[in-house]
């Protein structure tokens, strides 16, 4: 379950405490007239069963809500009551349930892709570790490594972006993720000339010997294979809020390692095992958005569909919105499915 704080005008509230008593997916409304202040409004609580939030904040959006007042969504961990589990379940065993808060998902990938101090630290930090890994043919620190690092953020950033059609996220998004690969890689060349002229890592390193490390240079079929498997669990944890499974996708995929393993390859000079740490790398970011980007994308498609046959509710009657048509076609053409 989830749970809404709305706020909306007078006027305008109305219709959404209509809406909200005639959807099947929300239960225990309150509604409290005129107390909210800026805006000046009326307050509205109810929870809504998980698979039908977006459905109903886009008929709110209907409503203006979202300009003259406020939508706010939180996550309900338990709630006891018989009536709305009773419902819940019916709401969840329906064919082709969709889990996808479409908010939530902007809302988090937005916040996560920000070119900050601590993203910034987090992945130079990530690197660091792997390049001690590294010196010393040590895999838990390259597993380690794959923890700490905050790369998927912006990655995520990209894909989702790209299917909402935003530009300035698309652009904040990869540049979070060019410009902390870069620091990171840098500082790491420059960390390991430090320690090897201080004589605290070895001198020279045979990166052919060290095989526990090995596939952080040496790409092959796999790293598609497993880049790709990552790419696609990692996003419906995104999505679904499954956020335990995301810690599997970081361990999984070499990414903060491989870019690690360039600056400490370009340190000691082998050239060879810098370009294949490149290329380790290239596949891998490049595995991971395309199979996040086809998640999303296909998730996108069933949420779109859901929304159609939506349009032609009866809930939305009383409400005074318009069968088989939103209101907000004209305005968000990509976000609103066209009539059938």
């Amino acid at each position: 379950m989830v749970h809404l704080r709305i706020v909306a005008p007078n006027a305008e509230c109305r219709h959404v405490v209509d809406l909200l008593e005639n959807s099947e997916s929300v239960f225990n409304i309150v509604h409290l007239e005129n107390v909210a202040k800026k805006p000046d409004g009326d307050l509205v609580l109810c929870d809504v069963a998980r698979r039908d939030v977006s459905l109903l904040v886009a008929d709110l959006r209907e409503l203006n809500v979202d300009v003259d007042g406020s939508i706010a969504i939180d996550e309900i961990d338990s709630e006891i009551s018989g009536i709305t589990s009773s419902a819940f379940r019916r709401r969840r065993d329906d064919i082709g349930a969709d889990p996808v808060v479409w908010e939530n998902v902007s809302s988090r990938t937005s916040e996560n892709v920000e070119l900050s101090q601590s993203y910034l630290v987090f992945m130079t930090a990530a690197m660091l570790i792997a390049a001690v890994g590294i010196y010393f043919n040590q895999p838990i620190l390259i597993v380690g490594a794959m923890v700490v690092g905050p790369d998927f953020g912006p990655i995520a950033g990209i894909c989702v972006a790209l299917v909402n059609r935003n530009r300035e996220l698309v652009r904040r998004s990869a540049t979070a993720l060019f410009v902390g690969f870069l620091v990171g890689t840098v500082i790491t060349y420059m960390a390991t000339i430090v320690l090897r002229e201080a004589d605290l890592i070895p001198q020279t390193i045979s990166f052919e010997s060290h095989s526990l490390v090995r596939f952080i240079a040496e790409p092959d079929f796999f790293s598609v294979y497993v880049a790709l498997a990552a790419g696609t669990v990692g996003m419906l944890s995104l999505t679904t809020a499954k956020s335990s499974a995301l810690v599997g996708v970081l361990i999984s995929v070499a990414t903060v390692p491989a870019a690690s393993n360039i600056g400490v390859a370009a340190a000691y000079t082998d050239w060879s095992t810098a370009r294949g740490a490149t290329v380790q790398l290239a596949l891998n970011l490049t595995s991971i958005f395309v199979a996040g980007l086809v998640t999303l994308i296909l998730q996108r498609r069933i949420y779109l569909r859901r929304r159609r046959d939506h349009l032609s509710d009866g809930a939305r009657v009383p409400a005074g919105l318009p069968l088989g048509t939103s209101k907000r076609r004209h305005i968000d053409p990509d976000q609103e499915p066209a009539a059938e």
